[in-house]
């Protein structure tokens, strides 16, 4: 994992101008010791270039789908199928979410200035609605029941199969990429949050801070969420990988990043245009299956330190 990170910072920004002359190079040869591929590229400036790619779209969107899953799984551990929504804050949501879908096109390529004018939005539709008389009435919200059937609907597709015919039908881009695996790897850690949160919400202490008037939020900040982000940083690892292997599939089919993009799944491509090119199926399958064993091992590093600890 050092290593890739060295490569993904020491790896030129540029695009490296072809050799023409030197194209299907084999490898160990003066000029171009990892070979070259079909179009004359260097294969060892196409692997930094792809542990860029790798750390730059992997790592973002594992944490996205992480904190995605760790937020829903936590609300429907937390609040079940309680009433505990007033009308004010539904009717936000349905029109923060309308607004988003609006201007999804938008928020994906400018995805910070676009949280920020969601943000914005929904206090400035908030505050004047929650002062009406309507408002103030509680509606049932079965978050748990809306959050399992999301997980079991999205679990009973194929996540390769979803995620290759979402990404088909649009543009390829690294931000829309990022986005697509985040809003459909998020599943297992909302599983793993609410569980967590089911298990820790029942404990006597949490009903005793219930009893003395700590609010849903303190509840959550003070003995919810120190409990279960263990859990998460452990999870971790496991996403990054999994999403390696997603981002690098859909590079591979070519319809994941743009393509003057470099990636280890394009570089792989190339195989299919020079099928007795050994070193471009070698080369970026040995750094796939590196990167990919390193973060198992650091994933089971963590779980024996845990359970050490505890």
């Amino acid at each position: 994992m050092a290593g890739i990170l060295v490569a993904a910072f020491l790896a030129p920004t540029s695009i490296p101008t072809p050799d023409l002359l030197h194209t299907t190079q084999a490898p160990f040869q003066a000029g171009h010791w990892l070979g070259t591929d079909p179009q004359g590229l260097d294969v060892g400036v196409s692997l930094l270039q792809g542990s860029r790619t790798v750390v730059l779209s992997s790592v973002p969107a594992a944490i996205l789908t992480l904190l995605l899953g760790a937020v829903l799984g936590s609300a429907a551990g937390f609040w079940r199928n309680r009433a505990l929504t007033t009308v004010a804050r539904v009717a936000v949501a349905v029109l923060v979410a309308g607004l988003g879908l609006l201007f999804l096109p938008q928020l994906l390529a400018f995805p910070l200035l676009g949280s920020m004018l969601l943000v914005a939005a929904g206090a400035l539709m908030y505050w004047p609605l929650r002062r009406a008389a309507w408002a103030q009435r509680s509606v049932a919200v079965p978050l748990d029941s809306l959050l399992m059937g999301a997980v079991n609907l999205l679990d009973s597709i194929p996540i390769l199969i979803l995620v290759i015919g979402v990404a088909a039908m649009q543009r390829p881009s690294a931000t829309g990429t990022i986005a697509l695996l985040a809003l459909t790897c998020w599943t297992t850690a909302a599983r793993i949050m609410r569980t967590t949160t089911l298990q820790i919400a029942a404990r006597p202490y949490v009903e005793a801070a219930r009893m003395v008037g700590l609010t849903n939020f303190q509840l959550l900040r003070r003995h919810i969420w120190p409990n279960t982000w263990p859990l998460l940083a452990l999870q971790l690892p496991l996403t990054v990988a999994a999403l390696i292997g997603l981002e690098t599939t859909l590079s591979f089919l070519g319809v994941g990043f743009s393509p003057d993009i470099p990636s280890w799944g394009k570089l792989l491509s190339t195989v299919r245009q020079a099928p007795t090119a050994w070193w471009l199926a070698l080369w970026p399958g040995l750094a796939l299956a590196g990167t990919i064993v390193s973060l198992h091992s650091l994933a089971g590093l963590g779980a024996n330190r845990s359970d050490v600890t505890k």
